[in-house]
């Protein structure tokens, strides 16, 4: 049995053990029933428009999209990364890979800086978006899951319900909001994206991605990516969704999951009434 696979079932049972009742510390996570026996919040399908190829290493925790290249920030004690590529080829431009002792997480980049969280070592690295080069770090309190800006604050998520703004300079927490739907809290919140006011989050082990609103905290709408799993018998938990970005050439959402084989581009449905 290879490396990656030893490391990937002791995630897996890490991460059955701490969530086995359904929890993240209150939070109950959501399920499909819940969201789709409900009326009050609508659920878009969707439709794809481009298939892209992505890397079957790579343990995607964080994407985003800047000035035609694809920025990835991978998972995994001894396997994360950093890198930049080409959507169209996947070919790689830039790589970066962290210390052994360190899980990447989400990544993005403002004002001419990376941000990088990882997951449980309370710790932010600052990088050169062009050459990938380490600036800095940075510290938080909490564990590091997805990480967004809306271009003037670094939008953070812990896997919980809550989404914090941080000063982008100092990274000290500026403002916190509650993410809730029509029933109750939604906890488990990832990877993220912020685009035009709406804030994107796919939700650990599900195929939603919950549509927030960012003032408020409120989610407006759900996008079911349930069949986008092109081989739901051999990429199983933790195999699963994750990863949001918008093209910025097209404006549409690139969706994704950890070593998935493609990243697709997708037009939202909009649900039958």
């Amino acid at each position: 049995m290879n490396r990656l696979v030893v490391l990937l079932l002791m995630l897996c049972a890490a991460s059955t053990a701490v969530a086995a009742d359904g929890s993240d510390g209150g939070h109950i996570q959501v399920t499909p029933e819940r969201i789709l026996n409900q009326t009050a919040i609508p659920v878009y399908g969707y439709k794809v428009v481009a298939t892209y190829p992505h890397d079957t290493s790579s343990y995607t925790e964080g994407l985003q999209m800047v000035n035609g290249a694809i920025y990835e920030g991978t998972g995994l004690y001894g396997h994360s990364t950093v890198r930049r590529w080409d959507l169209k080829t996947g070919k790689v431009l830039n790589e970066t890979t962290l210390p052994d002792i360190y899980f990447g997480e989400g990544v993005t980049v403002l004002n001419g800086t990376l941000h990088e969280l990882t997951y449980l070592e309370n710790t932010g690295f600052i990088y050169d978006p062009g050459t990938l080069r380490r600036r800095g770090t940075f510290h938080y309190v909490n564990q590091g899951w997805g990480l967004t800006h809306d271009g003037a604050h670094l939008i953070m998520s812990d896997g919980s319900s809550a989404i914090q703004f941080l000063d982008p300079r100092t990274h000290r927490l500026l403002r916190r909001i509650f993410v809730t739907d029509a029933v109750g809290p939604v906890g488990f919140l990832n990877e993220l994206e912020y685009d035009r006011g709406k804030l994107y989050a796919n939700v650990w082990q599900t195929d939603f991605i919950a549509i927030i609103n960012p003032e408020t905290g409120r989610i407006t709408g759900w996008i079911n990516l349930t069949g986008l799993n092109p081989d739901p018998q051999k990429l199983v938990y933790p195999l699963v969704l994750n990863g949001i970005a918008v093209n910025t050439e097209t404006g549409r959402l690139l969706v994704t999951g950890k070593c998935w084989p493609h990243v697709w581009e997708i037009d939202l449905v909009p649900p039958v009434k």
